[in-house]
């Protein structure tokens, strides 16, 4: 075990040494008056070459977490964020609570105000160092980060830095906060040592606990109508081939609802849509695999001698306040490990179940048909259509990108009409519904692969949300050219569609405008990307989505520039209301 020493004229150099040596590569911070140390410390590693994560100017700190969200998603690799002290973090907490639910490690620090009125470095020089003081700034996020800490001094800074990120990294994952006050940035510890590398290493994803597997693997293979539901497997695309092989193998159908990932690849002969509702009225064993919410019991019944098994790093949701589904059985563990266990134990079984798995196997293959038939359909009752209906954009998005790009969806896109046959090329926006989450995320998947195509599908409503000026900002000036595809329907569609979910014969659905749902008149979206050197369009008509697609793509492939396309889409109430009530 090696140590390294370095002389640090600051306590934030040091941090900024270790946290490069524990392989944080970026720094997205959007600073203010309390980050002088931070960033005397930065422009010294750039004229000397000493060691320090990437700075990435961010200016706005929900496009900051969101960035860290997606590179993390991409690389495995958590990244670091920094925003100025108590306002910071306040714009900061809906982009922490979308990674928090999401299980998604970011090393979230902030400033704080200084602790002293006089007489130390970096004591209160500026009239906000007042009035921004809290007396307890973490606990805006203590609810959604896994710990929290505030820096004393540079004696212990490896200790808090390595339990920092070990904390984020290990199951389940998520974020911490560090606060760092500017006095203690602005300490002069001098000669700083550190083990490197660390001698502090993250707990190791567990195995699920194996009579638990075998419980579960009796139950399933026992079962005449299995059905598999999963919302965020996948995270991880290695795991994704584990999953495929399993339930191949034994003929489990598997809903991905309201996916986050490519739960299991769309042309996979198991794979059966996203909607549970069909399946699981039948289904005598029910296994779900890190789903938060794999029905909705107000909408969607099972039968009440059903199994319910729940897979997952925390399967109960522990830190969801109120979650009431069925569970015969749960099983704690790393969800890839999981089913690499239960893969094995149902191989065992699988001969006793022949018959079973052969019948579903072809009831499941007609079923594919019968939902196929029902894809091409819709498609060509929407052809045509103006404004545009939205299988018709997803239609014309998947015939235009290629099997590798990336697809970042913060809308309502049907992904039913999507091919994604690849793990790794599907990301959409957390259950906490923090909006302005796409634009950023799709930054920072881009950053960490700058090699793929992104695609970001967002609506109206979060393309605002996202911060667009600073978002396009940092995208013109870090060379991370990405399409943002709008879908403008010139409202909060799922505020409408909740609204006719309880009132479908309401004075809501009856009226032209129902209050606080309308974005009218629309803003010309596409114009806001011209300011940072992008190219912007108006998509009207269907027939005119497939070109300028493929314009877009060749101004972000070929040019290296952003591109946006503001595609009007249209918006049904009957179909809406439907929908509320699958």
């Amino acid at each position: 075990m090696a140590t390294t020493t370095i002389r640090a004229d600051s306590t934030a150099e040091a941090y900024l040494a270790l946290l490069a040596d524990r392989g944080v590569e970026y720094l997205f911070g959007n600073s203010g008056t309390d980050f002088p140390s931070i960033i005397e410390a930065l422009s010294k590693a750039a004229a000397t070459g000493s060691r320090a994560p990437i700075p990435v100017t961010v200016p706005h700190e929900n496009v900051a977490v969101a960035m860290a969200h997606g590179f993390y998603l991409v690389s495995g690799r958590p990244q670091a964020v920094m925003v100025h002290v108590t306002v910071g973090t306040a714009n900061a907490v809906c982009g922490i609570m979308n990674a928090a639910r999401e299980h998604v490690p970011i090393i979230f620090s902030a400033g704080r105000s200084p602790l002293t009125e006089e007489g130390l470095t970096g004591a209160r020089s500026l009239y906000i160092h007042w009035g921004q003081e809290m007396f307890d700034q973490a606990g805006m996020v203590r609810e959604l980060v896994k710990w929290d800490y505030e820096l004393r001094n540079a004696h212990q800074l490896e200790t808090v830095v390595d339990r920092a990120i070990n904390i984020a990294m290990s199951e389940p994952r998520g974020p911490i906060y560090l606060t760092l006050p500017r006095e203690v940035l602005a300490e002069a510890p001098g000669a700083f040592a550190f083990d490197t590398p660390s001698r502090r290493q993250a707990a190791r994803p567990t195995a699920p606990d194996a009579a638990a597997i075998e419980k579960a693997a009796d139950i399933i293979a026992a079962a005449t109508n299995p059905v598999l539901i999963s919302s965020s497997y996948g995270q991880e695309p290695d795991a994704v081939p584990t999953l495929a092989r399993l339930v191949d193998r034994f003929a489990i159908p598997v809903v991905a609802y309201r996916p986050r990932y490519v739960v299991l690849p769309s042309d996979h002969p198991m794979h059966m849509g996203y909607e549970p509702a069909a399946l699981i009225k039948d289904a005598d064993a029910i296994v779900v695999v890190d789903s938060d919410v794999p029905w909705i019991p107000s909408l969607h019944k099972i039968a009440p001698t059903a199994k319910v098994i729940h897979f997952g790093a925390d399967p109960l949701f522990s830190d969801y306040v109120v979650r009431g589904y069925p569970c015969d059985l749960a099983v704690a563990g790393s969800s890839h490990n999981a089913m690499k266990a239960l893969d094995g134990a149902l191989a065992a079984r699988a001969a006793g179940a022949r018959d079973r798995i052969a019948l579903r196997r072809a009831a499941v293959a007609k079923r594919r048909e019968a939902m196929a038939a029902q894809r091409r359909a819709a498609r060509e009752a929407a052809a045509g259509a103006a404004p545009l209906d939205l299988t018709q954009v997803a239609a014309c998005i998947d015939a235009a990108k290629a099997p590798d790009d990336i697809v970042v969806s913060e809308s309502q896109i049907p992904i039913a009409h999507m091919t994604f046959s690849r793990p790794g090329t599907y990301f959409a926006a957390s259950p906490a519904g923090g909006l302005g989450w796409g634009l950023g995320a799709a930054l920072g998947i881009k950053l960490a692969a700058p090699e793929r195509r992104v695609i970001s599908i967002v609506g109206d409503g979060s393309y605002m949300f996202g911060n667009p000026t600073p978002a396009h900002y940092v995208g013109a000036a870090n060379g991370l050219p990405v399409l943002t595809v709008i879908l403008n329907n010139r409202m909060w569609g799922a505020v409408r569609k909740a609204t006719l979910g309880i009132y479908p014969d309401g004075a809501a659905a009856r009226i032209n405008r129902a209050p606080l749902t309308y974005l009218q008149p629309s803003p010309e979206y596409h114009r806001i990307v011209a300011a940072c050197g992008g190219w912007g369009e108006e998509v009207k008509t269907p027939d005119a989505l497939p070109a300028a697609l493929d314009r877009a793509l060749k101004v972000v492939t070929e040019e290296k520039r952003a591109a946006v396309l503001n595609v009007a889409t249209s918006y049904d109430d009957a179909a809406a209301a439907a929908d509320a009530k699958r």
